[in-house]
C-alpha cells in the first residue's frame, strides 16, 4: 500500500494560528516585505488501501465549513515561498498519533502509519537571508527539521538491527590518563573520582569490565538529578563573611547544629545540605508535633493524613502534595520541557495511589519583550520559551483534567541562564485506599501506560551539566514527549480502590527510565528489557535501560493479582507488561537478548559514588542595597507626582497583569475550584493563592486543600538568607489572606542554584538561603515535609539567582474562604504591617499574633477580604482589589514613599465600616488606611487618579507577549427570545433516567457529569473506549453501541477527544459516533425512545461535527453548516462568562426562564461557533439558539472577554429542530457549593434536574 499524502488547508477567515505567525513575524524578526502567510497542515498516511482512504478521508481530516483539503499535491504559485517542517525522527507526534487512531478507529484495522508536517506559506518580498532567519527562528533544531516537500515512497522507520551492548574491554586496566580521556569522550555526568571509585569496583569485586549500558546506568543513578549529589556534598567547613548580618547568620548556623544534637544525639551525620533541609522538620518530629505526617518508605510526594468532611461524616484521607521543575528541558524544548514538567509532577503524587486534581505554575523568565537582536548566542529567545513553555504546561494540564488554579511568572534577568519552570500539584484519596507493603521474592514488576522510545535518553545526566552554546543542538533526546491522554487514563485507574489495595509499591518513570523507576522498587531485581513494550523497533538494552520516555508506573504486585491488575489496566486502555520480578539477590540485574547488560550489587549502587566534600563562603549582604528597605524610592525613580509613581508601580514586571498567561489555563476542571485565578465581578483581582475542594466521587464535602508560595528574587539576589526566611513568610501570609489557619500549614521547598562546583563563595548561597528556612520553619513553628533541588542553573558565565520557592499547604473550610478583591462600597481598610528587627527579619511574635487574629475574626464573618503585601507594596495591593468589582478607594492621609514599600508579611483587611477597630485588633498595632468608594478612582488627599488609567497602565505591558485584548466585530448581536417550551412526553417514564457517558482518549469531564447528573436522580454509567487493538475497538464499538441502547439520556462530555491534535475538534468522537452500529443505536435513542443527548465543549464540538446539532440527525456536514473554530485571541479561554437563555425550547432547559442570566465556566481552543445568516435565521426561527455570551449588563454582545470566543450572534449553545440534542461551549457541570465563590453570580441552569425531570 503507497503513501497517500493530503493537505489541509484553513479557509480565510479560520486562519488564527497563520495570523499569529505572521504578526510574529512582521514584528519580532521585522520581515517587513512579507505580505501573505498560510500554514497548511500535512499527512502522509501508509497501511491503508484506497477504499479505506476514501472512508477516513472526509470524516477525519474534512471540516468543509473551515478547511479545504487538497490531496497528493498542493499547489503553490512562484511567487510563493514554501517549506515544510516535521517532528524529528523518534519523537513522540501527538498530532500523528491521534490521526493514526482516528484512522484506526473508522478501518478497525491494523493502526496505520501516519506523519505530519506543517507547511509554511508565504507570500511578498522575503529575501533568501529573511528566509534563513524565519526558519532559524522558527524551527527549533531540538525537536523538529526542515523536510522535503516531495512525497517519500515510505514513511516507515528504517531501524537497524541494534548490535548487542559493548563489553568496554580493557576498563579495569586504563591507566590514569586514559581514564580522563574516556570520561570526556563518554560525556558523563559523574565526576572523575565517581568513574575511578566504579573502575576500582568492577575491578575488584566484579573481576571483569563492565558493558556500556553498566556505565550509563550508573552515571544516571547517582547523577544530581536522581540521587541529589550536591545536597549529599559533605560539608566540611563553614566560613561567615564580615558584615552586619555575621551574627545573624552564625547565630542560625548555631541553632541547626543545635537541633542536629537533640535530633542525631551521639550518631554521626554529616552536615549536607539535605541535611539542613529536612533538619526542622525532623526536629519537630522528635518533638512530636508532626502527628500529621504520612510516613511509609516509599517516597512519593509530601504526604499528610487530613480530615475529611463527607455528608457531614469526618473521613481519613490522604493529602498530597508535590512541587517539580524541569528547567533544562525548558530551556531547549519549551513545549515538550514545560508539558512533562507538570506531568512529572502528577506522576509523584499518582505513584502514590492518589487522585492529582489542581495545579499550581510558577515560572522564572528573562524579559520577554527583549529583542531578537539581543539573543544569546546558543539560546532560543526569551519571547519563544515563555510562550512556548505556556503552550507546553497548558496544553498537558487542560488535557489530563487537572485545574491550574494558580500561574504566575517571575521576570529576572538572571534565568536568562536558564529558565524556571516548576509546577506544583495537590492530589487527596481515601487513607483506605493506599496500601504499603514491603515488595517480597517473587513479586512482580508491572510497567504500566506508555510504551518506550528514544525520547528522554540522557535527561537525567543532561539536567546535571553544565549548558553551552551547543546544548541547543546536541541535547535532542533529552526531552521527553508527554502524551496525557494516557496519563489521564491511570488517573482513572488508580481512583479504583480494588485496583490500588494490590499495588505493595510504585513508583514513576521520570528521570533515568527503567534502571531507576524500577531499580528503585527492591534490593533485588531481575529485569527483561525485551518485555518492556517500545514505540518503534531498533532501540538498544541501553536505550531501554535508561530512556525517560513518559506516562509510564513500575507497580509491585503479588504473583496472584498479576493477571487481575492486567485486566484492570486494560478496562482503562492502558497497557500492562510484567516487565521484572523482586529477587532476593541483593543485585540489580537487567537483560537483554537473554542475557545481563547489567549486573550490579545494590550495595555499590547504593553508594552514590565518592562521598563529594565542600567548604562554604557565606557572603555578607550590604544594608545600602537591601531591598527590603526604600528600595523602591531608587528603584521607581519617584517622581514629584504622586500619580506617575503609582503608574510606573503598577506596571512593573513583576507587579503588572498576567491575564493573558492566566487565561491559557483551565481553571475549573473537575469542578473543585473555590477560588478561580481573577476574582471578582470584572474577573481581574488575582487569588492570593489556590483553594479547591477535596474531590469526591459520592457525597458533599466543604473541606479544602489550599496552596500558595512565596519567592521574590530580588531579596534572594541580595541576601539568601532573607530571601528564603521571606518566601515562608510570604507563602503564609497568602495562606492566612485566603482565610486559612497558618499554624497547620506544612510546607515543600524548591531550591534552584546555579552549578556550585568546588567554589565556596558559590556554596555559601544554598547554605545561607537553606539556614535561613531554618530559622522560618523555627521561628513559626512550620516544617518543610518535602521538596526538590535544581543545581544546574549555569550558562557559561550566567547564572540563575539564588532560588528557594516555598510553597505553603493547608485544609480548611471552603465555606470560611475568602478573597482579595473588595466587596462593597461602604469598607474600612485595615493595615496589619509585619514590623522588622534590627536585622531586617520578621517579628515572628507579632506575625503570629496578627495572623491567629485574622483567623479568627475570618472565622466570625468579620472580614470581607484581605490582600498580602508584596513586591509593589500597598499601591500595587489597593489598585488589585479595586480592580475586580470596579470599587474605588480614598486613603487616610499617609506618607506616598510608604505606599511602595514591600512590607512582606503584611496584610490589608476589608471590613465593615460600621466594625469597631478597637475591639477587634486589640492588642495589635494597626493603620485604618481608608475606605472604599463608588467613584472608581485612587484619591489620595483629595486628588484623584482614575482607575480606569490605572487598569491600563498594570493591563499593557506582556500584552504583546500574552495576549489579553482582541477586536472582534463592533455589530451589536440580536437578543433573540423563543418562548415556546418542549410540549412532547417521552415514550416511557422512569424515576431515574440512565444516563451513557462514553470517556473517549483525552476525555477529562466524565466523573464532573456523572457527579452532576447523580446529584440530579440519574443513574450513569461511564464505559471508556479501548483502542489499543483492533479487536478491541470493535468490542468497544459494540458495547456502547449496546449500552445507549439502555439508555435514556446521552451524554457527551468535555475533554481534547484524541488529544485533539487534529485541524479540528471532537474529531475522534465524530469518527466513533459515525459508526454505523453507533450511528443507529443514537438515532434509535432519538426516533424510537424519545431519548436525550447533551454535548458540553468537545462534546458539543463533537455534536456540530456529526450534524446532531443543528439538523437533528447523523448527516454529512456541507460547507455552508455551521461549525466551531479556533477562538479568535488565537489561544486557550478558560475563565467564567455570563449566558443568557435565548429560547425555552429544549427540554433541557425546562426550568429555566426567558433570559435568565448564569455565570458559567468555560475551557475551550475552539469554541467560535460560525454559521451563515440564512442558517443563523433559520435557527432563530426555529428557538435553536438556546443561549447566548452576554456582557455584564446582560446585553449579547460581540465584546470581548464577554464573548470569549468571537462567535457570531453572541451563540454559546443551540439545539437540535426539537430541542432535545443540546450542544454547549460552557461547563454547566462544573457547579456546587462555594465552586468558583470569587466571581458572582447565578452558576446552576438546572440543566441536570431538567433533563432527568423529561422522563418523569
Amino acid at each position: 500500500m503507497h503513501v497517500k499524502r493530503i493537505y489541509v488547508d484553513k479557509k480565510e477567515g479560520f486562519q488564527v494560528e497563520a495570523q499569529g505567525l505572521y504578526d510574529d513575524f512582521k514584528n519580532n524578526l521585522a520581515i517587513n516585505g512579507l505580505q501573505k502567510l498560510h500554514i497548511i497542515d500535512r499527512y502522509d498516511i501508509e497501511g491503508i488501501t484506497d477504499e479505506e482512504y476514501e472512508l477516513v478521508r472526509d470524516i477525519v481530516f474534512n471540516d468543509p465549513p473551515a478547511v479545504q483539503i487538497h490531496e497528493e499535491t498542493l499547489p503553490i504559485s512562484p511567487k510563493q515561498l514554501a517549506f515544510a517542517v516535521e517532528l524529528l525522527p523518534g519523537h513522540f507526534d501527538q498530532k500523528a498519533d491521534s490521526t493514526a487512531q482516528s484512522i484506526q478507529l473508522i478501518t478497525q484495522g491494523e493502526k496505520p502509519i501516519v506523519n505530519a508536517a506543517k507547511l509554511i506559506v508565504m507570500e511578498g518580498d522575503v529575501s533568501e537571508d529573511e528566509l534563513k532567519k524565519i526558519k532559524d527562528y522558527y524551527i527549533n533544531s531540538v525537536e523538529s527539521r526542515e523536510t522535503a516537500l516531495e512525497k517519500p515512497e515510505s514513511i516507515k522507520m528504517k531501524n537497524e538491527t541494534p548490535q548487542d551492548v559493548q563489553v568496554l574491554s580493557g576498563f579495569i586496566n586504563m591507566s590514569h590518563e586514559e581514564l580522563a580521556s574516556f570520561s570526556i569522550d563518554m560525556n558523563l555526568a559523574m565526576t572523575f573520582e565517581d568513574l575511578q571509585f566504579c573502575q576500582k569496583y568492577f575491578r575488584e569485586t566484579e573481576n571483569r569490565d563492565p558493558s556500556i549500558t553498566e556505565l550509563r546506568v550508573i552515571d544516571t543513578y547517582w547523577s544530581d538529578h536522581c540521587r541529589h549529589t550536591t545536597f549529599h556534598t559533605k560539608i566540611q567547613q563553614v566560613e561567615f563573611e564580615q558584615g552586619p548580618y555575621k551574627n545573624t547568620f552564625e547565630e542560625a548556623y548555631g541553632n541547626y547544629k543545635k537541633a542536629r544534637r537533640y535530633v542525631y544525639g551521639d550518631r554521626p551525620k554529616n552536615e549536607c545540605l539535605m541535611d539542613m533541609a529536612a533538619i526542622a522538620m525532623k526536629k519537630m518530629k522528635k518533638q512530636g508535633l508532626l502527628k500529621d505526617l504520612d510516613e511509609s518508605e516509599e517516597v512519593n510526594a509530601c504526604s499528610i493524613k487530613v480530615k475529611v468532611d463527607v455528608d457531614g461524616e469526618m473521613q481519613d484521607w490522604l493529602l498530597m502534595f508535590k512541587n517539580e521543575t524541569h528547567n533544562h528541558p525548558t530551556e531547549i524544548e519549551p513545549f515538550g520541557g514545560a508539558s512533562t514538567c507538570l506531568g512529572g509532577a502528577i506522576r509523584d503524587p499518582l505513584s502514590g495511589r492518589s487522585y492529582v486534581y489542581q495545579a499550581m505554575r510558577i515560572t522564572g523568565s528573562g524579559d520577554p519583550r527583549t529583542p531578537l537582536g539581543q539573543t544569546i548566542t546558543g539560546k532560543l529567545p526569551q519571547r519563544r520559551i515563555t510562550t512556548e513553555a505556556a503552550a507546553g504546561y497548558s496544553s498537558y494540564g487542560n488535557q489530563i483534567g487537572a485545574s491550574t488554579g494558580q500561574v504566575v511568572e517571575i521576570y529576572h534577568p538572571g534565568y536568562v541562564a536558564k529558565r524556571m519552570e516548576l509546577g506544583a500539584v495537590i492530589a487527596a484519596a481515601p487513607k483506605e485506599n493506599v496500601v504499603r507493603l514491603q515488595p517480597q521474592a517473587d513479586d512482580l514488576i508491572i510497567l504500566l501506560g506508555g510504551r518506550t522510545g528514544r525520547d528522554g535518553c540522557g535527561g537525567a545526566t543532561g539536567s546535571s551539566k553544565v549548558q553551552d552554546e551547543e546544548s541547543l543542538y546536541t541535547a535532542g533526546a533529552e526531552v521527553q514527549k508527554g502524551n496525557p491522554p494516557i496519563e489521564r487514563n491511570i488517573v482513572r485507574l488508580f481512583r479504583d480502590p480494588k485496583v490500588t489495595r494490590m499495588i505493595k509499591k510504585c513508583n514513576d518513570f521520570g528521570a533515568g527510565g527503567v534502571s531507576v523507576a524500577i531499580g528503585e522498587l527492591a534490593p533485588g531485581l531481575d529485569i527483561n528489557l525485551d518485555l518492556v513494550p517500545v514505540k518503534y523497533e531498533g532501540l538498544d538494552g541501553t536505550e531501554l535501560a535508561i530512556s525517560e520516555s513518559q506516562e509510564r508506573m513500575a507497580v509491585v504486585i503479588a504473583p496472584e493479582d498479576g493477571e487481575s491488575f492486567i485486566q484492570a489496566a486494560r478496562s482503562e486502555n492502558l497497557e500492562a507488561a510484567i516487565v521484572a520480578r523482586v529477587t532476593d539477590k541483593n543485585r540489580l540485574q537487567i537483560r537483554w537478548r537473554d542475557s545481563y547488560i547489567v549486573d550490579i550489587s545494590r550495595d555499590f549502587l547504593d553508594t552514590n559514588g565518592v562521598e563529594q566534600r565542600s567548604n562554604v563562603l557565606v557572603a555578607s549582604p550590604s544594608k545600602e542595597q537591601n531591598p527590603l528597605t526604600g528600595f523602591n524610592d531608587k528603584k521607581l525613580g519617584l517622581a514629584d507626582n504622586w500619580k506617575e509613581n503609582w503608574l510606573s508601580n503598577i506596571q512593573s514586571l513583576n507587579v503588572c497583569s498576567q491575564r493573558g498567561l492566566i487565561e491559557r489555563f483551565d481553571s475549573t476542571a473537575g469542578a473543585p475550584t473555590v477560588l478561580l485565578p481573577l476574582g471578582g465581578r470584572q474577573q481581574l483581582t488575582p487569588a492570593e493563592g489556590m483553594a479547591a475542594k477535596i474531590p469526591l466521587l459520592k457525597g458533599e464535602t466543604n473541606t479544602a486543600a489550599l496552596m500558595s508560595f512565596g519567592f521574590n528574587p530580588e531579596i534572594s539576589s541580595w541576601s539568601p538568607f532573607h530571601g528564603a526566611v521571606y518566601a515562608v513568610v510570604e507563602a503564609a501570609a497568602k495562606i492566612t489572606a485566603m482565610g486559612g489557619d497558618y499554624r497547620n500549614i506544612r510546607l515543600s521547598f524548591q531550591e534552584f542554584f546555579e552549578r556550585l562546583g568546588d567554589d565556596p563563595g558559590k556554596w555559601g548561597k544554598p547554605f545561607a538561603s537553606l539556614l535561613g528556612a531554618i530559622h522560618a520553619q523555627e521561628s513559626m513553628g512550620l516544617p518543610a515535609i518535602g521538596g526538590k533541588d535544581s543545581m544546574s542553573g549555569t550558562f557559561e558565565d550566567l547564572t540563575v539567582p539564588p532560588t528557594l520557592v516555598a510553597f505553603a499547604v493547608t485544609t480548611g473550610d471552603a465555606r470560611e474562604i475568602i478573597s482579595p478583591e473588595f466587596k462593597s462600597t461602604d469598607s474600612v481598610v485595615v493595615l496589619l504591617e509585619l514590623k522588622k528587627d534590627e536585622n531586617d527579619l520578621p517579628d515572628f511574635s507579632q506575625l503570629d499574633r496578627n495572623y491567629t487574629c485574622v483567623h479568627g475574626l475570618v472565622k466570625k464573618g468579620k472580614i470581607r477580604g484581605i490582600h498580602s503585601v508584596r513586591n509593589g507594596g500597598i499601591a500595587e495591593a489597593i489598585s488589585k482589589m479595586c480592580f475586580g468589582n470596579r470599587i474605588g478607594f480614598t486613603f487616610e492621609p499617609v506618607a506616598e514613599s510608604s505606599l511602595y514599600q514591600p512590607l512582606y508579611g503584611s496584610l490589608l483587611l476589608e471590613l465593615s465600616s460600621e466594625e469597631n477597630l478597637t475591639e477587634l485588633f486589640a492588642g495589635l498595632e494597626y493603620q485604618a488606611m481608608g475606605n472604599t468608594q463608588d467613584e472608581y478612582a485612587i484619591t489620595i488627599n483629595g486628588e484623584n487618579l482614575s482607575l480606569d488609567d490605572v487598569f491600563e497602565a498594570w493591563d499593557n505591558p506582556l500584552e504583546s507577549v500574552f495576549p489579553a485584548h482582541v477586536t472582534l466585530s463592533q455589530e451589536k448581536p440580536k437578543i433573540y427570545n423563543y418562548k415556546n417550551r418542549y410540549s412532547h412526553s417521552p415514550a416511557i417514564s422512569v424515576s431515574a433516567p440512565r444516563v451513557f457517558i462514553p470517556a473517549f482518549p483525552g476525555t477529562n469531564c466524565e466523573y464532573d457529569a456523572a457527579y452532576a447528573f447523580e446529584k440530579a436522580g440519574a443513574v450513569t454509567d461511564i464505559l471508556v473506549m479501548r483502542n489499543l487493538t483492533a479487536q478491541e475497538i470493535k468490542e468497544s464499538i459494540s458495547e456502547m453501541a449496546e449500552r445507549i441502547g439502555k439508555s435514556q439520556i446521552l451524554m457527551i462530555p468535555g475533554g481534547y477527544s484524541g488529544g485533539d491534535e487534529l485541524f479540528g475538534s471532537g474529531k475522534f468522537i465524530e469518527a466513533a459516533f459515525r459508526n454505523p452500529e453507533m450511528k443507529d443505536a443514537i438515532m434509535e435513542l432519538l426516533n424510537q425512545r424519545d431519548g436525550l443527548i447533551l454535548g458540553i465543549s468537545n462534546g458539543f464540538q463533537a455534536l456540530i461535527g456529526l450534524g446532531l446539532v443543528p439538523y437533528g440527525e447523523i448527516r454529512d456536514i456541507k460547507s455552508d453548516s455551521p461549525t466551531l473554530t479556533s477562538n479568535t485571541i488565537g489561544r486557550h479561554m478558560s475563565r467564567m462568562v455570563q449566558t443568557r437563555i435565548s429560547s425555552l425550547l429544549s427540554p433541557w432547559l425546562a426550568f429555566s426562564e426567558l433570559g435568565a442570566i448564569h455565570t458559567i465556566p468555560i475551557s475551550h481552543g475552539q469554541g467560535r461557533f460560525i454559521a451563515e445568516p440564512e442558517m443563523l435565521k433559520e435557527l432563530a426561527a426555529k428557538g435553536q439558539i438556546a443561549t447566548q455570551y452576554v456582557d455584564l449588563e446582560g446585553n449579547p454582545t460581540n465584546v470581548f472577554p464577554y464573548n470569549p470566543n468571537g462567535s457570531v450572534a453572541a451563540i454559546e449553545g443551540i439545539t437540535s429542530p426539537d430541542g432535545r440534542v443540546f450542544g454547549k461551549m460552557g461547563h454547566s457541570q462544573r457547579i456546587g457549593a462555594q465552586v468558583g465563590a470569587n466571581v458572582p453570580g447565578e452558576k446552576d441552569q438546572m440543566i441536570f434536574e431538567s433533563g432527568v425531570r423529561y422522563f418523569k
